[in-house]
């Protein structure tokens, strides 16, 4: 009798622990299901573009990200932010090759948003800018030329006259969305340049520092020569000379569609507003987006009495060649040709 009831009381044990086996071994299942999804590499083979609205919710991202195929599932994803109180970030994310979910995740916790980066040089010209925003993939180069002629008033409370962001357009390395406007790539720049104009105290006559700053950008490239140039240039106006600089009959040309890509003995007889071999004075604008040292050189040029240079990007000595009279400086001219002349030679 008694052995009857031990085996009666092992079968109830017996069944009521399957139950919890079950569930356990379910728990286990669900766990490693999860546990497989978070680790599993997955996601597109090809690049592929999310792009995630400001304010969306985490089960909205994750269902957009599951349906572009870059996660296996969006609960998951919604259950991992959950576990580490994370916030998401807005924008367009690039994927392009099967990640794990977290991998996913942080990325878009980061912020990490996909860009093209283009990188505008000292002195470039609106035209080189847009000849490189196009190579980046942004905008058309003429579509970009048309709009920032448009958006003097960026401008306007320090430069009214502006007929163009030119000189306004601050020369850097900029990252920006996919389709970023032309409007949103010069508000940028602009921003840039008046964060570099706070830096050097840059708040009166900006345009006439800007438009200073443009000649001596072109030219020189180097560092010690930028206030002794921007000396010549200030001397002559000073004496109402002309400035007589090849930088800024190019950008006449340019403006009118007729550089050849030489200077010629009859560019710079050609009359443009620009040609500041027949017109005293400083042109009309900026010819050109200096960098920081050209501006602070223009904000504070050097005390000289030179009146001549001989440029440093002519010169095969590396440097220029300063003087106070016009023989000092047919000289340094004739200086120039034999050191052109002797590395000919080598």
């Amino acid at each position: 009798m008694s052995r009857r009831r031990r085996m009666s009381r092992r079968r109830k044990s017996f069944s009521a622990a399957v139950p919890l086996l079950a569930t356990l071994l379910f728990l286990l299942l669900a766990t490693g299901g999860v546990l497989w999804v978070l680790a599993a590499p997955y996601g597109p083979e090809t690049e592929i573009f999310v792009e995630i609205a400001p304010g969306a919710s985490t089960i909205h991202i994750g269902r957009q990200l599951q349906q572009a195929g870059v996660v296996r599932s969006g609960a998951v994803f919604d259950l991992m932010r959950w576990l580490r109180h994370g916030t998401l970030k807005a924008g367009e994310y690039r994927f392009d090759h099967p990640a794990p979910l977290s991998e996913v995740y942080n990325r878009i916790a980061r912020g990490d948003v996909f860009t093209r980066t283009v990188t505008i040089p000292e002195g470039a010209t609106i035209f080189d800018i847009a000849v490189r925003i196009e190579e980046a993939g942004l905008v058309s180069g003429q579509d970009f030329i048309a709009a920032q002629a448009k958006l003097t008033g960026l401008v306007s409370d320090f430069d009214p006259g502006a007929r163009s962001l030119e000189g306004y357009l601050f020369p850097d390395t900029y990252h920006f969305p996919r389709r970023a406007t032309p409007e949103q790539i010069c508000s940028a720049m602009v921003r840039r340049f008046r964060a570099a104009a706070a830096q050097i105290g840059l708040k009166e006559n900006v345009h006439r520092v800007v438009t200073l700053a443009s000649l001596v950008e072109r030219e020189t490239a180097v560092d010690a020569d930028r206030p002794l140039v921007a000396s010549v240039f200030v001397n002559r106006l000073a004496r109402k000379m002309p400035l007589m600089t090849d930088p800024s009959v190019i950008y006449g040309l340019e403006l009118h569609g007729q550089w050849r890509g030489t200077i010629y003995r009859s560019d710079l007889e050609h009359d443009t507003p620009y040609n500041t071999y027949l017109h005293a004075g400083l042109p009309p604008g900026p010819i050109a987006n200096p960098g920081l040292r050209s501006l602070r050189a223009a904000l504070h040029p050097a005390h000289t009495d030179y009146l001549y240079f001989v440029a440093a990007g002519a010169n095969a000595q590396g440097h220029s060649l300063f003087s106070s009279t016009i023989e000092a400086h047919h000289r340094n001219v004739a200086e120039y040709r034999r050191a052109l002349r002797k590395a000919g030679e080598r």
